[in-house]
Formats: structure tokens, sequence, C-alpha cells
């Protein structure tokens, strides 16, 4: 798994999006993706990009408690576009059941109603509760259950994958 090689592909991806003179906003999911996206703007030389905390709206906020607390916290729900209308590409950084990018659906919404909204995800790890699959993949990766998947960023921006345990 090399983040940086996904990351990569994304960016092909949607400089021919750009390139078709297709009109998107960028927003990236607290953490992983908000970084994803504030990349993407860089390298695209975008005006901005939105980022969307989607812990309020979590089905398992009662689990997650002050853990959702704090990203909210740290990196909250910031659209500096206009919602109504707009062609978004949503951006986690790993797709694996759907719950959270249903949760930044209903996030997104609060703000308004979007014309459409394509999914990009650094990895999809294919095992979904949910009936959502990604419009731009950077790649598909296969890792045992019990394993989570992180993404890390390093002083220089560049991207990399941790392998965790999964704690219930």
């Amino acid at each position: 798994m090399n983040a940086e090689q996904s990351y990569r592909k994304l960016l092909e991806a949607i400089k021919h999006c750009k390139d078709a003179n297709e009109v998107f906003e960028l927003a990236g999911l607290a953490m992983g993706g908000a970084w994803i996206a504030e990349r993407l703007a860089a390298d695209l030389n975008l005006p901005h990009y939105g980022v969307i905390n989607v812990a309020f709206h979590r089905d398992d906020y009662a689990e997650k408690g002050m853990t959702a607390l704090s990203t909210a916290s740290t990196m909250s729900t910031n659209l500096p576009f206009e919602v109504n209308g707009a062609n978004i590409i949503l951006i986690d950084d790993v797709l694996l059941t759907g719950r959270t990018v249903r949760a930044a659906l209903n996030e997104l919404f609060d703000f308004g109603r979007p014309a459409q909204v394509q999914l990009m995800v650094l990895a999809d790890r294919e095992n979904r509760e949910l009936p959502i699959s990604a419009d731009f993949v950077g790649e598909q990766v296969s890792i045992p259950d019990n394993q989570i998947l992180v993404l890390e960023k390093d002083d220089a921006g560049k991207f990399s994958f941790q392998l965790e345990a999964r704690t219930v």
C-alpha cells in the first residue's frame, strides 16, 4: 500500500475533470480526507477547499464520545463555498463500511443541497454495510478485519499508510 502512489493517481484523475472545465468544489472529511483535499487544492491551484467533520452525525457517537468531541474542536466543518447547486467532490482517506460517508452527507446537507456529490478515496477496503461506492479510488486494498488502515502525513506533507490493530 503506497499512499503517495495512490495520491498521484487521484491527482491525475481530478486533473482530467479540471481539464474538461468541470466546475467542482473539494470537501475533505476530517482528518485524513481534509489533508488530501488541502494538498489537492494546492497542487491544482484551487482557491480553497472545504472540511467536513462528521462527529455529530456518526451513528456510533455514544461509543466515540470524547474522541468525537476532540476531533470536532480541532478540525470543525468549514465550507468556504456555496453548497446549494455545487458539484462537490467529497474526499476521504479510507472507505470501508460507508457509515462515515453517510454521516458526511448528512453534515453536508445541513449546509445546503448540492447539484452533485462524487466520492474520492485514497484506499477502498471493499467491505460495505451501506450501498456507497467511490467514483475515484486511489487503490483497492485487502487487509484483515482485525486491522485498520491509518493515513499519516509527515512534515513535508507526504502521505503513508500504517496498519494498526482494530479496537472495538
